[in-house]
């Protein structure tokens, strides 16, 4: 493919693109295939000459489009969003085309410097203290990693470095075993200090654990990765509040800041603390600026070595959206997610199992869980809406979560009325 096939063949696949998104609700949400449906419909060998474009774009609706779950379609309700928006489309495939590889300033200076940027941008959307910005001087900063779970390793492998030479410089005695048959986290039964939980989108109390993990001089990392996102409307930033005692803090803007995944936003108050933990420097790796002071090498901030120029996504999609619009997408899943909540409470064979705080509802039929599970089942066998469930302490109960970008009320009320039909058509059963 040269460039002149290239051209027209983007302007097919943009066109293709643009057919999807704007046909999705017409596909149904959830897949009929059964594992392993894939392997007999491809052969077992890569093509010995190439094939033409028609026959693997014409591949893609016979093959791959049956096998796929919908996650922008509006009647996609399951675990939480994932972001997608048409500026962050664009913005990866001009990644795509400069490919670098951006471990250091000195490999692409720009993919570096914009995601510096970027980070300090979105953290003062956040309303974050200015110690986790780099800013021109700051010892914090953040960096993007592929996702909260990532983050959060990250994290805690950092905490866990910085106490071992802690302690071994009080005691140099100690050997780093010893150390390390010692070293204690602490978790509650939803991972690290959360705002937003998977299972019923709850918000850890940062004012009481903040001052315990300041007194006892414990590495606090905060996982806000679906709920993040809501802080830039200051009507939900107070749920932050407390972040101040944080050592990081991470969430993902690729869940429900229009960013297309893998965008996770993680932002440190010093960042020798990373750069203490992960730093490698090979010589062929090294650069005449990467002691100067102005510049940082975010190889040193992660796990991998490599790392793709995610920035780009956060560039776009804030400047074609501005604050406010993305302030309006919030609110307006807030907005859906309190419409169903309305729906659910005028049916009294239905409770709410946890208070709707952004954009999830959890609720459950009255009874048995028994009764509940059959619901889903019933839900998911039809394929008209998606949902997953969770268990709240002994009760099984499903999450209803507003997820699309394309969603509308019309959307919400149609898959209350499907539900509620089932939930009927099961009561009646359980009767017979």
């Amino acid at each position: 493919m040269d460039a002149s096939e290239f051209r027209r063949r983007g302007k097919e696949m943009v066109d293709y693109v643009a057919d999807y998104m704007e046909g999705i609700e017409g596909r149904q949400v959830y897949p009929d295939v059964e594992p392993g449906y894939l392997r007999p419909l491809i052969p077992t060998t890569a093509p010995q000459e190439p094939d033409t474009f028609e026959d693997i774009i014409n591949d893609v609706e016979k093959i791959i489009m049956p096998g796929v779950t919908h996650w922008h379609s509006p009647y996609f309700f399951a675990y939480f969003p994932t972001a997608s928006s048409y500026p962050s489309m664009l913005a990866d495939m001009l990644c795509g085309a400069i490919g670098c590889i951006g471990f250091s300033w000195a490999a692409s200076p720009a993919c570096t410097e914009l995601e510096t940027v970027m980070m300090d941008w979105l953290g003062k959307m956040l309303q974050l203290p200015e110690a986790f910005l780099a800013g021109n001087a700051g010892e914090g900063g953040g960096v993007i990693q592929g996702s909260a779970s990532e983050a959060t390793l990250v994290a805690l492998l950092a905490a866990r470095t910085k106490v071992t030479r802690r302690l071994q410089a009080a005691s140099p005695g100690l050997t780093q075993a010893a150390i390390m048959e010692k070293l204690v986290a602490y978790s509650s039964d939803q991972v690290v200090a959360t705002l937003g939980t998977t299972s019923c989108c709850s918000f850890d109390n940062l004012l009481e654990v903040g001052p315990i993990c300041i007194k006892e001089d414990v590495w606090l990392h905060i996982d806000a990765a679906y709920a993040g996102s809501a802080f830039i409307c200051p009507e939900f930033r107070p749920l932050l509040n407390g972040v101040e005692f944080a050592d990081s803090f991470n969430f993902n803007p690729h869940k429900w800041l229009l960013v297309n995944f893998d965008c996770s936003a993680m932002w440190v108050k010093k960042r020798t603390d990373l750069t203490g933990a992960f730093k490698l420097d090979p010589v062929y790796l090294k650069h005449s600026h990467q002691d100067s002071g102005l510049i940082t090498d975010y190889r040193h901030w992660q796990l991998p070595l490599g790392r793709r120029f995610r920035s780009l996504k956060m560039w776009f999609v804030f400047r074609m959206y501005g604050i406010k619009g993305l302030q309006a997408y919030i609110r307006k899943h807030v907005q859906l997610s309190h419409e169903f909540e309305s729906l659910v409470q005028q049916d009294p064979r239905f409770e709410i199992c946890a208070e709707v705080t952004l954009g999830l509802v959890c609720f459950r039929l009255k009874g048995s869980n028994k009764l509940t599970k059959a619901l889903l089942e019933r839900i998911n066998n039809a394929k008209k809406i998606h949902l997953v469930p969770c268990h709240l302490r002994d009760k099984f109960v499903l999450r209803f979560a507003i997820c699309s970008r394309t969603v509308e009320s019309a959307h919400v009320q149609l898959a209350w009325e499907h539900i509620r039909g089932l939930a009927t058509e099961l009561l009646k059963a359980e009767k017979e």
